[in-house]
């Protein structure tokens, strides 16, 4: 396999954690994307993440780790803990791998080892293939600055890196939305959907972008209340 497994961090103790998270980079073919010490902020957040697999402990306070497991869907689960009676219910969620604590770097590796074999990575799509005013267009996701609704609210106008812009044809931001990375795109009011690598700065209400307007200001948007807290998670993740 050529692409990495990208991994999530779980785990309520956070010296456990650290050593974990030092104990993956220490693996080739893993990269740890977050990690996490509260099992709340993971199970808000997750959603979000692009993720293939999540080591985490089981044994943590308002919820476990076998709790958060029917909250993952289509994702691998390695568990981690200092208590051998959760062995069969890990087993029984289809858990790649249960290792006990301490953690040990070639334990660890075994079980990424499994996770390699068992988790299909997809290949990372860059593109889509949409209907616009000047027919079938590839659209690039490094090439989005922003999107906005047009004067006809079924189309939506693409903002491109290079200045240029095109017409996308009757679909909806709920279907762009699907269509898009999640960690890398927000909608952050009713008419405009941004990516997050032209955020400069932000307030409680507005945007600052790194888009240089003709009057040499920024361009700024509308942070608006409906989408700001998934805003502010996707911008700290």
């Amino acid at each position: 396999m050529n692409t990495k497994l990208k991994c999530l961090l779980l785990d309520d103790e956070l010296h456990s954690l650290t050593y974990l998270k030092l104990l993956c980079e220490q693996i080739p073919n893993i990269e740890v994307v977050k990690a996490f010490n509260n099992p709340n902020d993971f199970l808000k957040q997750q959603m979000n993440i692009e993720y293939d697999i999540v080591i985490m402990d089981i044994e943590m306070p308002e919820i476990t780790g076998i709790q958060l497991a029917d909250f993952i869907k289509g994702k691998g689960i390695i568990f981690t803990t200092a208590y051998s009676e959760y062995a069969a219910d890990a087993f029984d969620l289809q858990a790649i791998d249960y290792i006990r604590k301490p953690l040990k770097l070639d334990r660890l590796k075994l079980a990424i080892n499994k996770a390699t074999h068992k988790v299909q990575v997809p290949l990372k799509k860059t593109f889509i293939q949409l209907n616009s005013d000047i027919g079938k267009f590839i659209l690039h996701f490094d090439q989005i600055r922003y999107i906005k609704t047009s004067t006809d609210s079924r189309d939506k106008i693409v903002s491109l890196a290079n200045g240029n812009e095109v017409t996308l044809k009757n679909i909806s931001f709920r279907n762009l939305e699907a269509l898009l990375p999640p960690s890398s795109f927000c909608r952050v009011n009713k008419k405009e959907l941004i990516a997050l690598n032209i955020v400069h700065a932000f307030s409680y209400d507005e945007i600052t972008s790194t888009i240089q307007e003709e009057n040499n200001t920024f361009k700024t948007f509308i942070l608006s209340d409906r989408y700001k807290s998934n805003f502010i998670e996707k911008i700290n993740l």
